[in-house]
């Protein structure tokens, strides 16, 4: 039977993986400020920077550099602290589809990512303790943009450019705003 530590971290497994989960869908959709909230307050960024503010700014400056995204987060290994029931690490295996050099590029590269995490439970909700450390596996440049590509017409045809995340609001609202 299970005891209530064991029912605690398979719970807590579960809000970690979404964690991970939204945060590609939410870069996706440059949704910044949902973003942000997946992160603890008082995220450190660097020696000299922390919170959500200068986290917010490091998004918006790091985003504009892209054009559309899509990240498909995978394995998830999540290992919690035997001294905190409130505190874990892990690491998340993404690849990522990356429309490189902005939203006006022709060029589409894909990548292979480890994401190294640490968690922590605040207020019952877990997040992000800190900066993702995003390390590549590798990075290769396609041949073809899919973004070259006619509107595909969904459901009509299978082939071709779609609608996400064009038709998005909070994708439309960030390009909108001047950086």
């Amino acid at each position: 039977m299970a005891d209530d530590r064991q029912v605690d971290r398979l719970i807590a497994s579960e809000e970690i993986r979404q964690l991970a989960s939204r945060y590609a869908v939410y870069l996706d959709a440059r949704d910044i400020d949902a973003l942000v909230g997946l992160y603890v307050p008082d995220v450190r960024i660097s020696s000299k920077l922390s919170g959500h503010d200068a986290l917010r700014s490091l998004f918006d400056q790091s985003l504009r550099t892209v054009g559309l995204t899509f990240l498909f987060v995978g394995n998830h290994v999540i290992d919690f602290d035997d001294n905190d029931p409130d505190r874990a690490t892990g690491i998340v295996y993404c690849r990522g589809e990356i429309q490189d050099g902005g939203p006006d590029s022709d060029r589409w590269i894909t990548q292979a990512i480890q994401y190294h995490d640490t968690y922590q439970r605040v207020d019952g909700r877990w997040l992000f303790g800190a900066n993702r450390k995003h390390l590549l596996v590798y990075g290769t440049e396609n041949g073809t943009s899919p973004l070259g590509l006619p509107p595909a017409n969904w459901p009509e045809n299978q082939t071709g450019i779609g609608s996400v995340p064009y038709e998005l609001q909070t994708w439309k609202h960030f390009w909108e705003q001047q950086p």
